[in-house]
């Protein structure tokens, strides 16, 4: 899948966006624009209940031939590549011969749940665990994954106590296979993600490291977010140019949306929401059950940030398409859930796989509340739309206790498109809610990253004259309504979660 428009400079810095289903390179400019981008999609294995495995070869592969297409076209456009950022599916965990690249197993992916039962029986750690990594004991981070792999490859264990096996997240991988092994390295909102690294000192933590028992030599050095990670390998790549910015998705997300102030918001709605909240420079610890995770570190200096997830968000909509079959497509959503009043009365709760932040309830399952013989397919899709706001309102309450308030919401992802569900996002929220003319924040903020890195930025205040607002919505709803409907929802998730 390949774009292009004609280029209006002629330097460039190459974003690439290793996702879930997909790896990605975008061609920016230095206003941010996009010059040409190249996506392949790749395949993913299920091979038992609840286990999600990637290729490696596929995540490299996918992504060199991105990348490759987007440097070809530079070249033959005159445009001059001043460095390659790396954005990545955080969490998924990958272990490989420090000599040789191979594999010992396959990637698994951070929606893997293999350790539920580990996570489950050593709850009595969790707290100290909480305490160093702002995170939970959870199949989501890395670190159990990893011990897995060393408990069931056939020969992992010795070899990594041996020194030949390393480890890395999805940017780590691709790093070393670019610089052609010469650099194993991550960037702090990666490692912030293992259940491994300190968030107070910054370094892996030699306690969890016993704990899970892994070996420190598998870890990769730890760098900030625009760094020297190395040249690419002209065997790998066609062009020689500094690796210079790398975040995880989602941080790279909150950089993209420059919210580099306390009370900077972001959320993200794909198949799932992610919002985070921009803490400033000490790690807030959560009372609400939010994750504490490193935001960027630039500079010798470390924002941190509190973050919220919503399992499903694109996927309700998904559902009603692909599932149930009441809409013909997502798009058709809008003029349905315009078609009905406030208090229609059907409310979702959509726990189709679990209820993220702030319950983190894996059992929980989707319900709906409120139908008569006169509900139709306008009430599924409006109660659906209206559940991700009602999900972001629960986040966004709980970190404002936690830390402080935000002060505008920037949204991003293929659900925001939609004006209706952006309008009803800021009637719940009581903030403004702000869609950027640039959609891609995950690429664009590893590629500032990176032009921080290389001098084509001067700092993090020169990047805001390029964030253009494509549309702003304002809380216009009145509090006795907004009131009603959010008590409604209160009480179906109550219902939910007592259904368990």
């Amino acid at each position: 899948m390949s774009n292009a428009k004609t280029p209006t400079t002629h330097q460039a810095i190459i974003a690439i966006d290793q996702g879930t289903t997909s790896s990605r390179a975008i061609l920016f400019n230095q206003h941010g624009e996009q010059l040409h981008s190249y996506q392949q999609e790749f395949t993913q294995h299920f091979p038992q209940s609840g286990w999600v495995e990637h290729d490696p070869q596929d995540i490299l592969n996918t992504s060199l031939i991105a990348t490759k297409t987007v440097m070809e076209y530079a070249q033959a456009n005159s445009i001059e590549v001043l460095a390659v950022g790396i954005t990545n599916q955080r969490e998924t965990t990958l272990v490989w011969h420090k000599e040789t690249g191979e594999p010992v197993y396959n990637a698994i992916v951070w929606q893997d749940r293999r350790t539920s039962a580990f996570c489950a029986e050593n709850q009595e750690y969790a707290e100290c665990i909480t305490a160093k990594t702002g995170l939970l004991l959870d199949p989501y981070f890395s670190a159990s994954k990893i011990a897995w792999i060393l408990n069931n490859v056939e020969g992992a264990r010795a070899q990594a106590d041996y020194g030949e096996l390393i480890f890395g997240t999805v940017d780590t991988f691709l790093i070393w296979h670019l610089t052609a092994g010469k650099v194993h390295a991550t960037d702090t909102t990666n490692a912030s993600r293992t259940n491994l690294f300190n968030i107070h000192t910054l370094d892996w933590d030699s306690e969890l490291l016993e704990w899970y028992d892994i070996p420190a030599k598998m870890l990769p050095e730890v760098k900030e977010s625009a760094d020297d990670y190395g040249m690419t390998s002209t065997t790998a790549l066609p062009l020689n140019v500094p690796i210079a910015g790398v975040a995880g998705d989602q941080q790279a997300a909150l950089f993209g949306q420059c919210c580099f102030t306390p009370g900077g918001f972001k959320a993200t709605y794909g198949t799932g929401c992610f919002a985070l909240l921009n803490t400033g420079t000490e790690p807030q610890k959560s009372n609400h059950q939010m994750l504490t995770t490193v935001g960027y570190t630039l500079h010798g200096e470390t924002y941190y940030a509190l973050e919220g997830s919503i399992f499903t968000a694109g996927a309700n909509i998904q559902w009603l398409r692909d599932g149930i079959k009441v809409i013909k497509s997502a798009s058709a959503t809008k003029a349905l859930a315009e078609s009905l009043e406030y208090d229609h009365g059907v409310v979702l709760v959509p726990g189709f796989a679990g209820l993220g932040a702030p319950h983190w309830e894996a059992d929980a399952r989707a319900a709906i509340y409120g139908m008569s013989r006169g509900t139709t397919e306008a009430h599924f899709a409006r109660a659906a739309l209206e559940a991700v706001c009602y999900q972001t309102y629960d986040l966004l309450t709980a970190m404002s206790a936690d830390s402080v308030s935000a002060e505008a919401v920037w949204v991003d992802g293929g659900m925001v498109g939609n004006d209706w569900l952006c309008q009803f996002l800021a009637d719940m929220l009581q903030v403004a809610v702000l869609r950027p003319k640039t959609m891609e924040s995950t690429a664009l903020g590893v590629m500032y990253l990176a032009g921080l890195q290389v001098g084509w930025y001067k700092d993090t205040q020169s990047l805001q004259q390029y964030k253009v607002v494509d549309k702003k919505f304002t809380p216009q709803l009145d509090d006795t309504t907004r009131s009603m409907l959010l008590t409604r929802w209160q009480k179906a998730v109550a219902a939910t979660l007592a259904f368990i």
